[in-house]
């Protein structure tokens, strides 16, 4: 079966039809520069086939780059603080920094429903580690979505309270990575327990979590109702999981310490 050539109008008509046919297909960025890039190709002598690239090249970059900016914008991060610029000496063995590192440059482990735990006291930086590898992961094209602990178990309630927790859930199946910051502050209530650990069964072994706790797993007992609940959602964290944990004081008290003793008044 042969294709017949199409009808080409007049090169004034033909400029004139073509943005709208642009806007039907949806090339924002061509139908917007694709005169400048003619002007460019005339001027350097490309031929067809390099004008054609030229224009495809630019509107996928433009659409990555919109791509990201969705992405950035639907993780809610609190900050955007790079892996890279977290001072991990002395706070992290170095297996461990190298393992965190591992995974923020490949996202197969999102694929496989791995999760990540990140334990260590206030002010060492956990959420800092937490944004750095969503930020990376949104690098690798992965949706993310960052909670406060309190806030996604709220949420969680009132869908629950709504009767629409499944769909809750499966709304949030949508990113790979579910980022929960803080756990600790979860209250020891059997309503918010209980929607956290139903939000850990769901994602178990299909989607990751990548969770921030000031308390050791032996401590969670005041997070969860029972030992029971306690063992069985700790169970499913750790069965595919990377745990980190961070030691030191506080920046957030150091650079207090810092900013106190430089307005402290000097001596005669």
């Amino acid at each position: 079966m042969t294709t017949s050539l199409p009808s080409i109008p007049r090169p004034q008509a033909a400029e004139a039809a073509l943005p709208i046919l642009l806007r039907q297909l949806r090339l924002a960025w061509i139908r917007c520069h694709w005169q400048s890039i003619a002007s460019q190709a005339e001027g350097e002598g490309w031929s067809h086939s390099q004008f054609l690239y030229a224009l495809c090249e630019q509107e996928v970059e433009q659409r990555q780059q919109a791509r990201q900016h969705r992405l950035l914008r639907a993780a809610h991060l609190p900050w955007s603080k790079a892996l890279a610029d977290y001072d991990h000496g002395g706070r992290i063995e170095t297996h461990r920094w190298q393992e965190l590192e591992a995974l923020s440059r490949q996202s197969e482990w999102l694929q496989r429903g791995e999760n990540v735990l990140l334990f260590g006291p206030s002010g060492v930086g956990k959420t800092h580690l937490a944004v750095g590898i969503a930020l990376a992961q949104i690098g690798l094209d992965q949706a993310c979505r960052f909670y406060p602990a309190t806030s996604l178990v709220q949420e969680l309630q009132k869908a629950r309270a709504e009767y629409n927790l499944p769909a809750a859930l499966e709304r949030l199946d949508r990113y790979p990575l579910l980022l929960i910051d803080d756990i600790g502050y979860v209250r020891r209530d059997e309503q918010e327990s209980s929607v956290l650990f139903e939000l850990i069964c769901h994602r178990y072994e299909r989607r990751s979590l990548l969770i921030t706790a000031n308390q050791p797993f032996t401590a969670w007992d005041e997070i969860f109702p029972s030992s029971s609940m306690t063992v069985a959602a700790v169970d499913r964290l750790v069965h595919h999981c990377h745990i980190i944990e961070i030691s030191g004081d506080s920046h957030r008290r150091a650079q207090a310490s810092r900013r106190s003793g430089s307005q402290q008044p000097q001596q005669p």
